[in-house]
């Protein structure tokens, strides 16, 4: 890990960088989207927890409590170096805002591209009281317009997280003998017993270890629907409603929502159970789209068979999915438009 002053007045920024290993990836040798989530809320842990410690007071660990949508742009593979970059681009007086970029590089040429960017937001809690949450001490910004345009942000990811939550009540019911591209055929549940390595020094589970859990579920899911290799290509808002606490047993539960032409939506949701020291009833801790497409043995991408939607929910769920895609798909192309008029 390294880390470096930017340009003007500010926190510092970091880099984390290691080598890509072989128990990192999926048959094909393509790196796992949630190793990639993993290391990215890492870098933002330790940028947002050191700049929320830099100023005499209360001792604070920063946890996650969003991460905006995330695309992969393209594979990495076994055997590149991941450099993750992480830089506080705006402070709120009780959240920090985190820009991370991720770059693959190839040692043996020394070639590099970016293959992810994200921007994740953390509050940090005092290590004396977890329920307290801190003031954090504000950033200087170069131009008053980057801190106009990251309150902007601030407004509307909290705008956002608060629709999310009100939303947050489905369960995903077990489906007997399904047909094949249903709903019911390829979701799936992972259930995992959280303990001390998978925590920060609270106690409660570090985000980029449920973010991996939640990837890997999607992924399973995918898998069912195609059977071929598939690969995380975004992830949407991920939203951490709860904290979950070591002792916990978590449940990780996907279902696919929609299918386009050569893509796949997949809603993942996190409910915890807390049996150890306090129990009390069971719930919804974190939720998330994951995106997937299906690609051959040559990486090359492959149609995805059509999900049948048999109940109105589906059929509802199915709809709204291809909203978000097509939202989506027009955002991609605004943003093309410069690109292809120079």
């Amino acid at each position: 890990m390294s880390a470096r002053g930017p340009a003007g007045a500010g926190p510092a920024a970091i880099q984390l960088s290691r080598i890509m290993r072989p128990d990192d990836a999926n048959i094909a040798g393509n790196i796992h989207g949630g190793i990639i989530l993993k290391m990215i809320e890492e870098a933002g842990a330790i940028i947002s927890t050191r700049h929320c410690n830099s100023q005499s007071g209360e001792h604070c660990v920063a946890a996650l409590a969003r991460v905006e949508r995330t695309d992969f742009l393209s594979p990495m593979c076994i055997g590149e170096v991941a450099h993750v970059s992480a830089e506080i681009t705006y402070t709120s007086k009780h959240s920090v805002e985190v820009q991370v970029n991720v770059l693959s590089e190839n040692i043996l040429t020394g070639a590099k591209r970016v293959t992810n960017r994200a921007t994740l937001w953390y509050v940090p809690l005092s290590l004396k009281n977890v329920d307290k949450v801190l003031e954090v001490p504000p950033i200087q910004y170069a131009w008053k317009e980057l801190e106009e345009e990251g309150k902007k942000r601030y407004e509307e990811q909290k705008l956002e997280r608060l629709v999310t939550k009100q939303r947050n009540g489905d369960i995903i019911f077990p489906v007997f003998n399904p047909e094949p591209y249903t709903v019911g055929y390829s979701q799936s549940s992972l259930i995992h017993l959280v303990g001390p390595s998978d925590c920060t020094l609270h106690g409660f589970v570090h985000g980029g270890v449920t973010m991996k859990l939640m990837d890997e579920v999607a992924g399973i899911v995918a898998a069912r629907h195609c059977k071929t290799n598939i690969v995380t290509a975004s992830v949407d808002a991920i939203n951490f409603h709860e904290k979950i606490k070591k002792g916990c047993v978590i449940t990780i539960s996907g279902r696919m929502t929609f299918t386009s032409n050569k893509s796949m939506e997949i809603e993942v949701f996190v409910d915890a159970d807390p049996f150890v020291d306090e129990p009390k009833e069971r719930y919804r801790a974190v939720s998330a789209f994951f995106t997937y497409v299906s690609l051959s043995k040559e990486a090359k991408p492959l149609p995805v068979p059509q999900l049948v939607v048999e109940t109105e929910d589906e059929k509802r769920r199915f709809e709204d999915g291809k909203g978000r895609y097509l939202q989506t798909k027009a955002k991609r192309q605004v943003q093309m438009q410069p690109l292809t008029q120079q």
